[in-house]
């Protein structure tokens, strides 16, 4: 990472695509109307941000990166005075924030209700380059400006920060998946595919929401049993380091009785594992598709198995401030049952280049930037 030059606040940038991150410096920002400014203590690094910085999807640099992020109100701006449930914000709260503000003036946002779908979003690390101010709009920094619109949600105070960076993005955007688009309903068999942060939330919310059974498919091995350790999952088979992955997937039916399970949550990213998937749903089942946030490229299925298992193909993009709170008001619920600290490594800001590596080879679950 390249070095820094002069300044109040530090920010890892990223300047081009497949080129390494600058930490540089900026002035720490002045909270305008309905702004809030916050000092970043806790910066989470989702999959996506090592997508975007290899040009996956089309944005704007240079960029501070960070769509995850808690931290301590440091200054609050003319009207900026309140949380999203409404009571008071204040100078030193701990909180934490919704990457994205919706328009609510765009036909998705006001005709059919669907923020995430908004399409003049603005996303903290992803589309507000540093040329517009305020420039430090991205959590990777010591410090953020949050623009009127945000949602901003306060830390229940029994609740370790750490463990609440662990699911920081996928715990929201999971909610928002198994709360609008497809419900986990009681009793149910659910095979989740994917072993990242993002599969995580999604067996350890379906095993909250009452499913008799709940299989982590994913890899390699140290992931699958650090989430057994955690508490998250009732099976964890091995699928990525398999020599013969169809023998694999024979066994994953079988664990679900024999007949495929009641919903496959895809939560891989990768495009080959959407016809895997849709094998290990029963006839007259769900298959639900959360992780091809970016364009990872074309992949081939048969389309028979959607007619002859009569599936529900459904999609879920993103979250919206709503799922946020959702997620911060399980989180005591989820700390409770299951060990979430230990999913997270944490790494000092300066060195962001290394804790991305971290995440591309799967050496760690979750990299936490702190600053």
């Amino acid at each position: 990472m390249t070095g820094a030059v002069g300044g109040g606040a530090q920010a890892v940038v990223l300047e081009r695509f497949d080129a390494p991150l600058a930490l540089r410096e900026f002035d720490i920002p002045v909270a305008g109307e309905g702004d809030t400014v916050i000092a970043c203590r806790y910066s989470g690094i989702c999959g996506t941000d090592l997508h975007l910085c290899q040009g996956h999807l089309d944005i704007p640099t240079p960029l501070v990166l960070g769509h995850e992020g808690l931290g301590v109100v440091a200054e609050l701006g003319p009207g900026a005075d309140a949380e999203a449930g409404g009571g008071p914000l204040a100078v030193g709260d701990v909180v934490m924030w919704a990457s994205s503000i919706a328009c609510g003036r765009c036909v998705p946002c006001r005709q059919y209700r669907e923020p995430t779908l908004c399409e003049n979003r603005q996303t903290c690390g992803v589309n507000r380059p540093t040329t517009t101010p305020p420039s430090l709009f991205g959590s990777w920094a010591t410090h953020i400006c949050l623009r009127p619109g945000s949602t901003i949600v306060r830390l229940p105070e029994r609740v370790d920060p750490v463990a609440a960076m662990s699911l920081a993005c996928a715990g929201p955007t999971m909610v928002h998946a198994l709360l609008d688009r497809r419900p986990v309903r009681l009793g149910e068999v659910v095979v989740v595919q994917g072993s990242g942060p993002v599969g995580l939330a999604a067996a350890a919310l379906a095993q909250l929401a009452g499913a008799a059974r709940v299989i982590l498919v994913g890899g390699p091995a140290s992931r699958l049993s650090l989430a057994a350790r955690s508490g998250i999952g009732d099976e964890h088979v091995n699928i990525v380091e398999a020599r013969d992955p169809d023998c694999v997937l024979n066994q994953v039916v079988e664990l679900t009785g024999g007949r495929g399970a009641d919903l496959v949550i895809e939560c891989t990213g990768v495009p080959s594992a959407i016809a895997q998937g849709m094998r290990l749903a029963r006839r007259g089942g769900s298959y639900l598709v959360v992780g091809q946030y970016t364009d990872a490229g074309d992949t081939t299925i048969n389309p028979h198995q959607i007619v002859y298992r009569q599936l529900d193909v459904v999609g879920s993009w993103a979250f919206s401030g709503a799922h946020l709170v959702e997620y911060v008001r399980l989180l005591p619920v989820l700390t409770g049952r299951f060990d979430l600290g230990a999913l997270v490594t944490t790494y000092p800001l300066a060195a962001a280049a290394t804790a991305m590596s971290s995440v591309a080879s799967g050496e760690v679950m979750k990299a936490v930037l702190t600053s």
